[in-house]
C-alpha cells in the first residue's frame, strides 16, 4: 500500500479533511436539534447519506457492491454508530458546542485501550505518555461552576457517545484489515440508522420548511463525505493516532460555536485544546519517522509497534 511515511502522511491528510466536513455537520445537528426530534433527522439523512453510498457505487472506479467479508463485525459496528449518532445528538442539544469536545478528547484513551483488546494493536508506553498529555489537555477544558440537571445528563449522554463512536471507528479498522470497499462500511451503519429511526418516525414527525430539507440534506452530504474519509484514514493510520488527530476538530468547532450560536469558550478551553492537539500530532508523526532515516536513531522514543 505504500511506504510507512507515505501511508500516515496520507492518513493525517485525510483525518485532516475530516475534522472539517464532521465539525461542520455537527454545527447542523445543533441547528437541527432543538427543532426537531432524532428519530426525524436520522431518517432523512441516513436515507440520504445510503442513497449517496448507491450512486456512488454506479462509479467504475469505485464500484465494489455492498458484499461484505465481516457481517459481524459490520453488524456490531452498525449498531455502536446508530447509539453514538442518538447520544451524539441529544449531547448537542443538551451541552455547548465546543463543550461536547472535552468528550470527543477521551476518544484517544478510548481507542488505545480498544487497540489492544480488539485489535491487537500493542501500544507502547511512549504512546500511552501522548495519550496521557491529550487526556490532560482535556482537564482544562472541563467546565467550571455549578452544573444544572440539563448538563448533568449531558455529560453522560456524552460518554456514551464517545464510547459507542471509538468502537465503531475501531470496528472500522478491523474490518480495514479484511476488505478495502469503503462505501459499504459508510452504507450499512447508515441504513441501520435509518430504519431504525423509521419505527419512531410516525410519532415525532413534523412538518419540515425547505430550508430545514435542504439544511438536512447538507447534512447528510457532510456526513457521507466525512465517514468515507475516515474509513480510508483508519487502514492508514493505527487507530490511536487518528483519533487524537480527529481533536483537530476542536478548532472548528470552537469558531462554529462562536460565529454561528454566539458560544465563546474561556481561554482555558484553548489551552486544552493546544495541548490534545500537540499529542495528536507527536503520534502521527511517530508513525511517519519511522521512514526518515535520520529519525531512526535508537535514542529516539517508538511508539509504532
Amino acid at each position: 500500500m505504500g511506504c510507512p511515511g507515505n501511508q500516515a502522511l496520507g492518513g493525517a491528510l485525510l483525518v485532516l479533511a475530516y475534522t472539517g466536513l464532521i465539525a461542520s455537520a455537527d454545527g447542523i445537528t445543533k441547528l437541527l436539534a432543538g427543532q426537531y426530534a432524532a428519530a426525524q433527522l436520522y431518517a432523512l439523512s441516513g436515507a440520504m447519506v445510503a442513497g449517496f453510498c448507491l450512486l456512488a457505487d454506479r462509479v467504475p472506479s469505485l464500484r465494489g457492491g455492498f458484499r461484505t467479508c465481516c457481517p459481524r463485525a459490520m453488524a456490531l459496528r452498525s449498531v455502536a454508530a446508530l447509539i453514538a449518532a442518538v447520544c451524539f445528538f441529544y449531547a448537542f442539544r443538551l451541552l455547548p458546542f465546543a463543550e461536547v469536545f472535552v468528550f470527543i478528547g477521551l476518544m484517544p484513551l478510548l481507542a488505545g485501550a480498544m487497540s489492544g483488546a480488539v485489535l491487537k494493536e500493542p501500544v507502547r508506553p511512549a504512546a500511552w505518555v501522548a495519550l496521557a498529555a491529550g487526556f490532560c489537555g482535556v482537564l482544562f477544558l472541563l467546565p467550571h461552576g455549578n452544573e444544572d440537571a440539563h448538563s448533568s445528563w449531558g455529560h453522560i449522554i456524552a460518554f456514551c457517545a464517545v464510547v459507542s463512536g471509538t468502537f465503531s471507528m475501531t470496528l472500522a479498522r478491523f474490518i480495514g484489515r479484511y476488505e478495502s470497499n469503503a462505501l459499504a462500511q459508510v452504507f450499512y451503519p447508515n441504513l441501520t440508522l435509518c430504519g431504525a429511526m423509521l419505527l419512531f418516525l410516525p410519532f415525532v414527525w413534523v412538518p419540515m420548511p425547505i430550508a430545514d430539507v435542504a439544511w438536512a440534506a447538507a447534512y447528510a452530504l457532510l456526513l457521507f463525505g466525512a465517514r468515507w474519509l475516515l474509513v480510508v484514514a483508519l487502514r492508514l493510520l493505527v487507530s490511536y493516532a487518528v483519533t487524537p488527530l480527529m481533536n483537530l476538530q476542536f478548532i472548528w468547532m470552537a469558531v462554529i460555536g462562536s460565529v454561528f450560536f454566539g458560544e465563546f469558550p474561556p481561554a482555558s478551553t484553548y489551552i486544552g485544546g493546544a495541548v490534545v492537539i500537540a499529542s495528536g500530532l507527536y503520534l502521527v508523526w511517530d508513525q511517519f519517522a519511522p521512514a526518515m532515516p535520520r529519525l531512526r536513531s535508537s535514542g529516539r522514543l517508538q511508539t509504532d509497534p
